[in-house]
């Protein structure tokens, strides 16, 4: 008989409370580490991932959600669906992290966002001739380390459904999903393999099941679910959904022979009393939030589980979601104050909530009443707190948004912005320079103590100056500073609002080894000073050739940060919107005729479902355009968007009314530009033409091809040359050296013209 658990989390964080992950992979790629130095960390990672899990008291721990780069391209590994061109390179290791990031010679997966989160994934390729062969070997080797050291562990994979809709077909136009029964038997012999190795239950991540599903797929995953179920010899199944409600999809799963169900009880709203076979099976309910830090409300959350005890099979308690979106522990955080200390809850602390609740379910409320108190009693000061209610901002606000905020059309824009005199395909970069040695060392510096503000600031400066000279040196036509100063294009700003806190440590993973660590947004949002007036207009200074003020968006602030939840996030976004509006028109009357709002993570918040799509676009348009409304004419306006799908969001990037949108075109190869065409898009637009989040450099015949290729869908009058996006994470010789090639290949089409 399988064991029931009664408390678990869909899923952990994997990159160490102190990076370690990153380090090791990051000195991996240099030649600083070998293979057997990266395993050792990831070994080390695992176990205490593990360990720390069941002494704080779940008896369900999932395993195989530990990755070097990314469980979606560990799930390809899984199933032999690697792009062909990295099948040249015999080693294991390398050949995964070339489908990750490329080598000199071989381009990498598209990389995209995992779901409305602001975590990445990489996009598996399937051609006709993908040949599809099971290798377990990961899986298998992650459960015998955890049941070595007496783990109840369960793997956790990527559902055969959620894969093929999350991948891109190449070389065929026929729905990937019809592929699904070429997997079946793989899931089914790695279902009897995981048996045969000790594990009594398995995770099957199915999340694409949250989002609108035709008939028809919902159709195809009750089959493949009743032909998994009826595997002979397999642990039980637990079918995860996350990130919403499965709806239409719930009854299709609960009627296969599946065990459990993990059902989203933040995000979703679900009923399951409406669904009957769930009184046969084991539901994981998911009601401790996932993905963003607020406290849990203990009393609301234990009512919610009580309503279920007669419409399930058997119950148990967990996060809403893997906790690979949420920072370690609270812990590691020393400077927050009492009251905001109160209302958070990191990844420890959701751990201990979940058990606490699960302990309250099945032992009586009194057992674990402290808790309660607690929860309670924060929860109460987070409703008096002054700092979440600012009258005189709201009240400017709401006169602002009275008013009709907007900009003139565009071709009254366009005469005034002339006196730019930019040639036919200015060259241009996104903002972001490399963060050199000499800039961390100077920050850790400046926050240890060990050097003023007066040395941060003339080191900086220097910076700065290098950079200007550089791109002067290069060539391009209209400069940046680099940002010298920032960490981070959301935290920067955050340190300077009023409503935001940025953490220590609250490091979280957003793709490969790339980590943030997202500000969290607790109470209304003023602007106290200018953030960026005083190194733009240094950088100005010494050159004349127009340089960009450089801006983060507030539906990118929102994205990128724990928001708070007790109000609408379009009134959030408003607050940001009207701080930014207020830097802009500072950097306006400090003589920057450029202006670029950065919202890469316009598509990454837009609902799953599309009966949520129109309320989400019309306020996050209006946003921007509150935050870019206060300017001039003759101030050119910039925006910027990478690393998502923007087929469903086409409609909302054309209505920013930017003058000038720069988006990521390169690893999709120009396909952005058809869609804009297609909704009459007449604006200013650069499309990246080389793919910064690969180590390599791109030949300047590689650079022009991709110009002519544009070239195809945007007259010359509208086209701007420029990657994808920011350097920051590259080192200074790729980007001299990339850039380089890129202002010669602007220059060898445009001689063509």
């Amino acid at each position: 008989m399988t064991t029931l658990f009664t408390a678990t989390v869909l899923g952990s964080p994997r990159i160490g409370r102190n990076r370690e992950l990153k380090k090791v992979v990051e000195a991996y790629w240099a030649g600083r580490a070998d293979a057997a130095a990266l395993a050792a960390v990831g070994a080390d990672l695992r176990r205490q991932t593990w360990t720390d899990l069941r002494d704080a008291g779940l008896d369900s721990i999932p395993v195989n959600t530990f990755s070097y780069y990314d469980q979606v391209l560990d799930t390809a590994v899984l199933l032999g669906a690697l792009p062909d061109r990295v099948a040249g390179i015999d080693d294991d290791l390398d050949r995964y992290f070339a489908a990750a990031r490329g080598t000199d010679s071989v381009t990498p997966l598209e990389m995209t966002k995992w779901f409305d989160t602001n975590y990445h994934y990489l996009v598996p390729e399937i051609t006709p001739s993908t040949s599809f062969a099971l290798d377990a070997s990961k899986v298998l080797g992650e459960l015998g380390e955890a049941l070595e050291l007496g783990i109840a562990a369960r793997p956790v994979i990527v559902g055969p459904v959620t894969f093929l809709l999350l991948s891109k077909a190449v070389g065929s136009e026929a729905p990937l999903l019809d592929r699904i029964d070429e997997l079946v038997p793989l899931y089914a012999d790695l279902l009897t393999q995981l048996h045969d190795a000790g594990a009594e239950w398995v995770q099957i991540d199915e999340p694409a099941l949250v989002a609108d599903r035709t008939p028809e797929e919902i159709a195809t995953a009750k089959r493949v679910y009743d032909q998994l179920s009826a595997v002979e010899t397999r642990p039980a199944i637990l079918l995860a959904s996350y990130f919403g409600s499965l709806g239409d999809a719930l009854p299709a799963i609960a009627s296969t022979g599946v065990e459990g169900i993990a059902v989203d009880l933040v995000a979703g709203s679900d009923t399951l009393a409406a669904v009957p076979e769930l009184t046969r099976k084991h539901v994981v309910a998911g009601v401790v939030d996932g993905r963003n830090i607020w406290r849990t409300d203990l009393e609301n959350a234990l009512t919610t589980l009580g309503t279920l005890l007669g419409s399930t099979g058997s119950l148990a308690v967990s996060t809403s979601c893997s906790l690979l979106h949420v920072p370690y522990t609270l812990q590691a955080e020393k400077n927050v104050d009492k009251a905001l200390r109160s209302w958070l809850a990191f990844g420890t602390e959701k751990v201990r909530e979940v058990v606490t609740l699960a302990t309250a379910l099945t032992e009586g409320r009194e057992t674990v009443d402290e808790e309660f108190a607690l929860a309670r009693a924060a929860a109460s000061t987070r409703t008096t707190d002054p700092r979440l209610r600012d009258n005189a901002i709201r009240a400017r606000l709401e006169t602002i948004l009275a008013s009709d905020p907007g900009r003139s059309p565009a071709d009254q824009r366009r005469p005034a912005q002339a006196a730019l005199e930019l040639p036919l395909l200015p060259t241009t970069t996104i903002g972001s320079y490399p963060q050199t040695t000499a800039i961390r060392v100077a920050r850790a510096a400046l926050r240890k103590g060990e050097i003023d503000d007066a040395e941060y600031l003339i080191r900086m400066r220097a910076e700065i100056a290098d950079v200007v000279a550089l791109q002067e040196e290069l060539g391009l036509d209209v400069l940046v500073h680099g940002e010298p100063e920032r960490n981070d294009m959301v935290q920067y700003f955050a340190e300077q609002l009023d409503g935001f806190f940025a953490t220590e440590n609250g490091w979280v993973q957003s793709y490969g080894s790339r980590c943030v660590r997202p500000p969290i947004l607790y109470g209304d949002v003023r602007r106290p000073n200018p953030m960026t007036v005083s190194w733009i207009t240094y950088a100005q200074s010494l050159t004349q050739r127009p340089v960009k003020g450089m801006l983060t968006g507030p539906v990118t602030i929102l994205a990128w940060s724990f928001v708070r939840d007790d109000q609408p996030l379009a009134d959030s976004a408003n607050q940001v919107a009207l701080a930014i509006r207020d830097e802009t028109v500072d950097l306006q009357g400090a003589g920057i005729r450029i202006v670029q709002v950065d919202e890469p993570a316009l598509r990454e918040l837009l609902p799953l479902r599309a009966a949520e799509q129109t309320a989400y676009l019309d306020w996050s348009v209006g946003a921007f355009r509150l935050a870019t409304s206060g300017v001039a004419d003759s101030t050119q306006i910039h925006t910027h968007l990478c690393y998502s799908e923007f087929g469903e969001v086409i409609d909302a990037i054309a209505n920013l009314d930017a003058d000038v949108t720069s988006i990521e075109a390169a690893r999709s190869h120009m396909e952005v530009l058809g869609d804009l065409n297609a909704v009459g898009f007449d604006l200013g637009v650069g499309p990246g033409v080389y793919d910064i989040h690969s180590p390599r450099v791109p030949s300047v015949e590689e650079i022009a091809a991709s110009l002519k290729e544009a070239l195809e869908a945007v007259p010359a009058e509208r086209l701007w040359v420029n990657p994808d996006c920011g350097l920051k994470t590259r080192s200074p010789v790729e980007v001299e050296a990339s850039l380089r090639n890129l202002v010669d290949a602007a220059k060898l089409v445009r001689a063509g013209l």
